[in-house]
């Protein structure tokens, strides 16, 4: 049988090879089990709420992942960045939720280009001047632009910091023919303070709330207008805000968490455990499916291990986590100690592991599986990973998007 071969940003491999043995290393890996149940866990977690569902892809930029996360049911494609929305167009994702503000003329006529091909698109304003910008950019080529006003909190990051503002926003937005007002966004992640779930229900209320005002005043211009928040931490004080019957009659609830579909071993496990503990009925929840391999390179002087993997690819704040070793070439079912081995700095191309007493079996070559916090920072590394089932065979290559 023919063997192809991909081509790689860092190294090669063989389509179909184990990762013990043929692969190019390091190498960026999506575990195959886990990365299928978390697609389906939050797709049940967010039909159960009435809620759609619509990804962060600013997460991945995977496309196959984007087209994963669509099959599995998702609503749509949420996405930071016009040329984002573009590469997600590009690869099939129709309709986008760019939960950001829309500026600059160039970004406005990349948005252009994909409304003028056929993509459902939304944005988020919080400011006059953009409003009337977009207004006249839209309007002078006979389209119309669906806006979300942005709900923001006071020392956060964009969005109204007030009704007030909302309304006047509101009343600047129907005074321009090319946009539609279609809901409200927020982000409940720059909520902070000694309480952060006291202080990110206020805000989820006060969304809902203003979101009903605005209904009953017909400030929207969409039927069913959207409304949307949530990260990957607070989803489920989120869901529960949407849960109102009244907002489920008139509205479109939408999440946008991003991180669930690979999760990690470090910032979102502690979320999803502190989720678990809100919601024991939840059960089991996600699982890190997002994964590094790299092999020992050098052994200079005892207690020390230096392994051939760096910065440029893995996320390092927090420092990433030894979690497996296996012998290269040998049976993946044969693991091989690691315990008390500590990761202890990360350079450009190298990790440094404290390596305890009586660590004698560790050989140059050894394969080890490291585990990181935040995906977005290692994800953004690669130009392709490679997506492995449980005896670390390759199955299928994902390209990125950066």
């Amino acid at each position: 049988m023919e063997v192809v071969t991909l081509a790689m940003e860092k190294g090669s491999v063989e389509l179909g090879p184990n990762l013990l043995s043929g692969v190019s290393l390091p190498a960026a890996v999506v575990h195959e089990g886990p990365l299928n149940h978390n697609l389906a866990w939050m797709q049940r977690f967010a039909e159960a709420h009435g809620a759609r569902l619509a990804p962060h892809g600013k997460t991945t930029m995977t496309p196959a992942l984007f087209r994963r996360q669509l099959q599995a049911g998702a609503w749509g494609i949420t996405l930071a960045t016009a040329p984002q929305c573009r590469a997600a167009f590009t690869h099939g994702a129709t309709r986008l939720l760019m939960a950001n503000q829309l500026v600059g003329q160039a970004n406005m006529a990349i948005v252009a280009g994909l409304i003028g091909q056929g993509a459902t698109f939304y944005c988020v304003v919080d400011n006059h001047d953009n409003v009337r910008e977009l207004g006249r950019f839209f309007a002078e080529r006979g389209l119309t632009l669906s806006v979300l006003i942005e709900v923001g909190v006071a020392g956060g990051r964009c969005g109204c910091r007030n009704q007030q503002e909302i309304l006047s926003l509101a009343e600047a937005i129907a005074g321009e023919p090319a946009l539609s007002l279609a809901g409200l966004e927020g982000y409940e992640g720059v909520v902070h303070g000694d309480n952060p779930e006291a202080g990110i229900r206020a805000y989820a209320k006060y969304l809902v709330d203003v979101a009903l005002e605005l209904e009953a005043e017909q400030r929207f211009s969409e039927p069913n207008p959207i409304v949307t928040a949530s990260g990957s931490a607070w989803y489920d004080v989120i869901a529960e805000a949407f849960q109102t019957s009244l907002l489920q009659e008139k509205f479109t609830p939408v999440l946008r968490p991003g991180c669930y579909v690979v999760h990690d071993h470090g910032l979102y496990r502690e979320a999803q455990s502190a989720v678990l503990e809100r919601r024991p009925d939840l059960h089991q929840g996600l699982e890190p499916a997002l994964e590094v391999f790299a092999q020992v390179q050098s052994l200079p002087e005892p207690g020390l291990a230096i392994v051939a993997l760096g910065k440029r690819d893995i996320g390092y704040d927090p420092l990433p986590v030894v979690l497996r070793r296996y012998r290269e070439g040998g049976d993946p079912a044969q693991l091989l100690s690691v315990a008390g081995w500590e990761v202890t700095n990360i350079m450009d191309q190298h990790t440094f592991i404290k390596l305890p007493e009586g660590g004698a079996d560790i050989k140059v070559g050894d394969i080890l599986a490291f585990g990181a916090s935040h995906p977005c920072l290692t994800f953004d590394k690669w130009r392709q990973l490679l997506l492995i089932d449980a005896d670390l065979n390759v199955k299928e290559r994902l390209a990125t998007c950066f």
